[in-house]
């Protein structure tokens, strides 16, 4: 409408010329967004797909009242309008919009449909196939053959393949996160947000927003800030940085992949990412969801990445290659997604580990104030509590890392953690250097002995476990595995043996 041009009178697009305002309000648009439609159901589904639906029409009902219509199709409009129509004319519903606005306003239409994929992703392994054949119709009625569409958009986390949702659809170009076009239109340039700072008069140093928020690449483009976050911080920046963003669309799926499947291997990578290293992965840009089951632990970077939790950098050696890129250096790419990573891992244990939050943090505390007498009894506790979580656990080592990543990752605003790492003479189990050299520096050996035998007296099983203390005391000492702390300057290092005598830690010999 031309009462619209307001909108845009004085902003940037008002300067990009005729042949861009000569399009200006001159098409009728389609417009829908399918963020809320996140459903345990196929029925509950396919009821918030037809009031999304039933919503675009009454935005333009208009056409009922201008004999636009005929009869039939007049009663097919109300039954949309009702959410009775069946599901054949629901998925029929944007095609025969179309036809009708461009009747009505002689001008073909635009068409955008924002967030296609978060119905399908909400019916993965509930209602898959029954949401993937609705959205391919609907989509398809509104894209392929349409005659009177002018252009159309879609826009969505990842690009479904197998599945086939835009197989046969006119002059589809595809442009995600990883290509040059538009590289600089999937948030705000460093330039954008020192604007808007400026507009928002926004009191705090650029450099600690930066640190939050900057941080990704987007095909060529460097210094790319989410936008969610930047506005939402804007708005809020009295009350400190926050972790805005969370791709709520993609979080269950990303969850489970994170916490359910092949914890090593992901606990193995995390701790790279969070200690500021990049890992090389290979990323797939056409996911086939029937595919996570059996390949998740690999596809789970590329849901990472297009859900922007990472930042994808080209291997030095393929940067100029004229070769698609398959593989990439993927990093953390700022302070706000660092925090996000932490929160899961800590809801993992909280939850499905069931340690409470407040034992982790005291527990934390204890060991870098070099309290660690309570130390050592708040690891019990933490053992106590996972008692029958261990007795599920075929390597209950596995679980001790597990609940381990927990308490360090609280630490990791304040130290650089470090495990399996070359220091002095030998490799350390876990080290922690702190960011400030005034602060107590952790070397940690842990060592596993079996728990006290039917047959085995209580002094015999205490000389045991005297024992596995004081190997581990002379290894961190004759390994120097101190070095790397010395190295940095600093003075004050906690030397701790950690022994498991089945699920019982001991840090002091005992009597």
């Amino acid at each position: 409408e031309p009462e619209n041009e307001k909108l845009f009178t004085g902003l940037k697009i008002w300067q990009t010329g005729d042949d861009i305002l000569k399009h200006c309000g001159k098409y009728p648009v389609i417009y829908l967004n399918f963020k809320d439609v996140k459903t345990n159901t196929w029925e509950d589904c396919y009821e918030l797909l037809a009031s999304e639906i039933a919503n675009l029409y009454e935005k333009h009902n208009y056409l009922l009242k201008n004999n636009i219509l005929t009869e039939t199709e007049t009663n097919v409009f109300r039954d949309i309008l009702s959410e009775t129509a069946s599901k054949v004319k629901s998925q029929r519903s944007l095609k025969k919009l179309s036809e009708y606005l461009q009747r009505y306003h002689k001008q073909k239409v635009v068409i955008l449909i924002d967030e296609y994929d978060t119905p399908i992703q909400a019916g993965y392994k509930k209602y898959y196939d029954e949401v993937i054949s609705f959205m391919r119709n609907l989509l398809s009625g509104a894209f392929k053959d349409n005659s009177e569409l002018y252009k159309g958009v879609i826009t969505g986390i990842l690009r479904v393949s197998k599945e086939s949702i835009f197989t046969g659809l006119n002059n589809v170009s595809v442009h995600t996160i990883l290509n040059r076009d538009f590289s600089d239109k999937f948030g705000f340039t460093e330039d954008e947000v020192k604007q808007i700072l400026i507009d928002f008069e926004v009191k705090t140093e650029y450099r600690q927003i930066k640190e939050w928020y900057d941080g990704y690449r987007f095909g060529e483009t460097e210094n790319i800030y989410n936008p969610w976050s930047i506005l939402n911080y804007a708005i809020h920046y009295k009350e400190g940085f926050n972790t805005f963003w969370a791709n709520s669309s993609y979080n269950e799926l990303i969850r489970e992949r994170i916490l359910e499947r092949d914890y090593d291997y992901i606990k193995d990578n995390f701790e790279k990412l969070l200690q500021g290293e990049q890992i090389i992965k290979k990323i797939e840009d056409n996911i086939v969801f029937t595919d996570l089951e059996k390949t998740g632990k690999e596809l789970l970077w590329s849901l990472l990445l297009f859900s922007g939790y990472l930042k994808a950098t080209p291997l030095p050696e393929q940067k100029n290659s004229l070769v698609k890129l398959q593989h990439y250096n993927l990093s953390i790419p700022n302070g706000e997604i660092k925090q996000l990573f932490k929160d899961i891992i800590s809801e993992w244990l909280i939850e499905k580990i069931q340690i409470s939050s407040s034992l982790l943090y005291n527990a934390a505390r204890n060991l870098t104030n070099d309290n660690l007498k309570q130390f050592e009894k708040e690891l019990r506790s933490i053992m106590g509590d996972t008692f029958s979580y261990f007795d599920k656990t075929k390597n209950p080592e596995n679980a001790f890392h597990s609940y381990m990543l927990g308490l360090l990752t609280i630490l990791g605003d304040d130290y650089i953690i470090r495990s399996n790492r070359e220091s002095g003479k030998g490799r350390y189990d876990i080290l922690l250097r702190p960011f400030d050299i005034t602060k107590n520096g952790i070397v940690i050996e842990i060592k596993t002995i079996e728990d006290r035998k039917k047959d085995e007296g209580k002094q015999e099983f205490h000389n045991r476990i005297n024992k596995a203390i004081n190997e581990a005391k002379n290894q961190i000492e004759t390994k120097e595995y101190e070095k790397e702390l010395i190295d940095n300057k600093i003075k004050n290092i906690i030397k701790l043996p950690i022994i498991f005598a089945g699920k019982r830690a001991h840090i002091f010999t005992v009597e």
